[in-house]
Protein backbone atom coordinates (compact mmCIF):
# COMPACT_ATOMS: atom_id res chain seq x y z
CA UNK A 1 0.00 0.00 0.00
CA UNK A 2 1.43 3.26 -0.97
CA UNK A 3 0.03 6.44 0.68
CA UNK A 4 1.47 10.12 1.31
CA UNK A 5 0.02 10.32 4.56
CA UNK A 6 2.57 10.54 7.23
CA UNK A 7 0.28 8.75 9.53
CA UNK A 8 -0.74 6.22 8.07
CA UNK A 9 0.28 2.97 10.20
CA UNK A 10 2.02 0.71 7.31
CA UNK A 11 4.09 3.76 6.80
CA UNK A 12 5.20 3.76 10.00
CA UNK A 13 9.02 2.28 10.71
CA UNK A 14 7.82 1.67 14.34
CA UNK A 15 5.03 -0.44 12.94
CA UNK A 16 7.30 -2.45 10.78
CA UNK A 17 9.93 -3.06 13.35
CA UNK A 18 7.29 -4.44 15.74
CA UNK A 19 5.52 -6.33 13.50
CA UNK A 20 9.25 -7.82 12.38
CA UNK A 21 9.46 -8.54 16.01
CA UNK A 22 6.66 -10.54 16.45
CA UNK A 23 7.21 -12.40 13.83
CA UNK A 24 10.78 -13.37 14.58
CA UNK A 25 9.65 -13.82 18.07
CA UNK A 26 7.05 -16.62 17.05
CA UNK A 27 9.57 -18.21 14.62
CA UNK A 28 12.53 -18.29 17.51
CA UNK A 29 9.87 -19.76 19.92
CA UNK A 30 9.56 -22.51 17.59
CA UNK A 31 12.73 -22.80 16.80
CA UNK A 32 14.39 -23.00 20.49
CA UNK A 33 11.12 -25.11 22.11
CA UNK A 34 12.71 -28.17 21.55
CA UNK A 35 15.80 -27.06 23.12
CA UNK A 36 14.16 -25.84 26.33
CA UNK A 37 15.21 -22.70 25.63
CA UNK A 38 12.93 -19.28 25.68
CA UNK A 39 14.33 -16.71 23.59
CA UNK A 40 15.69 -14.51 26.66
CA UNK A 41 17.96 -17.92 27.85
CA UNK A 42 19.14 -18.63 24.24
CA UNK A 43 20.94 -14.84 24.14
CA UNK A 44 22.56 -15.79 27.22
CA UNK A 45 23.71 -19.11 25.83
CA UNK A 46 24.85 -17.65 22.76
CA UNK A 47 26.89 -15.10 25.14
CA UNK A 48 28.38 -18.04 26.91
CA UNK A 49 28.95 -20.42 23.87
CA UNK A 50 30.70 -16.95 22.74
CA UNK A 51 32.77 -16.51 25.77
CA UNK A 52 32.60 -19.13 28.60
CA UNK A 53 33.36 -17.92 32.41
CA UNK A 54 32.70 -14.55 33.01
CA UNK A 55 31.43 -12.23 35.76
CA UNK A 56 27.50 -12.06 35.53
CA UNK A 57 28.06 -8.07 35.77
CA UNK A 58 29.88 -8.91 32.03
CA UNK A 59 27.03 -11.01 31.30
CA UNK A 60 24.46 -8.21 31.87
CA UNK A 61 26.25 -5.39 29.91
CA UNK A 62 26.62 -7.88 26.67
CA UNK A 63 23.24 -8.34 26.73
CA UNK A 64 21.56 -5.14 27.91
CA UNK A 65 20.32 -6.89 30.89
CA UNK A 66 20.53 -5.37 34.20
CA UNK A 67 20.20 -7.76 37.43
CA UNK A 68 16.37 -8.00 38.13
CA UNK A 69 16.00 -9.38 34.18
CA UNK A 70 19.66 -11.56 34.11
CA UNK A 71 19.34 -13.26 37.75
CA UNK A 72 16.33 -15.10 37.40
CA UNK A 73 17.38 -16.50 33.69
CA UNK A 74 20.60 -17.35 35.03
CA UNK A 75 18.58 -19.24 38.22
CA UNK A 76 16.74 -21.47 35.80
CA UNK A 77 19.40 -22.12 33.54
CA UNK A 78 21.19 -23.42 36.02
CA UNK A 79 17.91 -25.35 37.26
CA UNK A 80 18.06 -26.77 34.12
CA UNK A 81 21.55 -28.34 34.24
CA UNK A 82 22.95 -25.48 31.43
CA UNK A 83 25.31 -23.30 33.70
CA UNK A 84 26.35 -22.98 37.40
CA UNK A 85 26.99 -19.82 39.25
CA UNK A 86 29.86 -19.23 41.66
CA UNK A 87 31.57 -17.11 43.71
CA UNK A 88 35.11 -16.04 42.22
CA UNK A 89 38.36 -17.13 44.18
CA UNK A 90 39.28 -13.75 43.49
CA UNK A 91 36.81 -11.25 44.91
CA UNK A 92 34.18 -13.23 46.59
CA UNK A 93 31.96 -10.22 45.58
CA UNK A 94 31.84 -11.43 41.77
CA UNK A 95 29.77 -14.16 40.56
CA UNK A 96 30.96 -15.95 37.68
CA UNK A 97 29.07 -17.56 34.97
CA UNK A 98 30.07 -21.44 33.77
CA UNK A 99 28.87 -23.55 31.29
CA UNK A 100 28.28 -27.04 31.96
CA UNK A 101 28.92 -29.89 29.81
CA UNK A 102 25.38 -29.67 29.11
CA UNK A 103 25.21 -26.08 28.09
CA UNK A 104 28.32 -26.95 26.13
CA UNK A 105 27.06 -29.99 24.33
CA UNK A 106 23.65 -28.18 23.67
CA UNK A 107 25.54 -25.53 21.14
CA UNK A 108 25.54 -28.65 18.45
CA UNK A 109 21.80 -28.60 18.64
CA UNK A 110 21.25 -24.53 18.53
CA UNK A 111 23.98 -24.41 15.26
CA UNK A 112 21.15 -24.42 12.72
CA UNK A 113 18.91 -21.74 13.96
CA UNK A 114 20.66 -18.75 12.68
CA UNK A 115 20.28 -20.68 9.51
CA UNK A 116 16.31 -22.19 9.64
CA UNK A 117 15.50 -18.55 10.98
CA UNK A 118 16.77 -16.88 7.49
CA UNK A 119 15.28 -19.11 6.04
CA UNK A 120 12.00 -18.52 7.29
CA UNK A 121 12.11 -14.77 7.05
CA UNK A 122 12.46 -15.63 3.51
CA UNK A 123 15.34 -12.72 3.37
CA UNK A 124 18.39 -13.27 0.85
CA UNK A 125 21.85 -13.30 2.26
CA UNK A 126 22.19 -9.91 0.96
CA UNK A 127 19.21 -8.88 2.49
CA UNK A 128 19.53 -9.70 6.08
CA UNK A 129 23.40 -8.58 6.12
CA UNK A 130 21.81 -5.07 5.19
CA UNK A 131 19.04 -5.23 7.85
CA UNK A 132 21.62 -6.67 10.70
CA UNK A 133 23.48 -3.28 9.48
CA UNK A 134 20.79 -1.20 9.33
CA UNK A 135 19.04 -2.20 12.77
CA UNK A 136 22.72 -2.23 14.27
CA UNK A 137 22.72 1.52 13.21
CA UNK A 138 19.66 1.93 14.64
CA UNK A 139 20.38 0.49 18.08
CA UNK A 140 23.29 2.77 17.64
CA UNK A 141 26.40 -0.07 16.91
CA UNK A 142 27.40 1.41 13.74
CA UNK A 143 31.09 1.57 12.95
Amino acid sequence: MTTTDPLALDAQVCFSLYSGERAVGAAYRELLAPLGLTYPQYLVMLALWEDDDQPVSALGRRLGLDSGTLSPLLKRLESAGRLTRSRSDDDERVVRVQLTGSGAALRADAVTIPTELASRMRLTAAEATELHRLLGKICGRDA
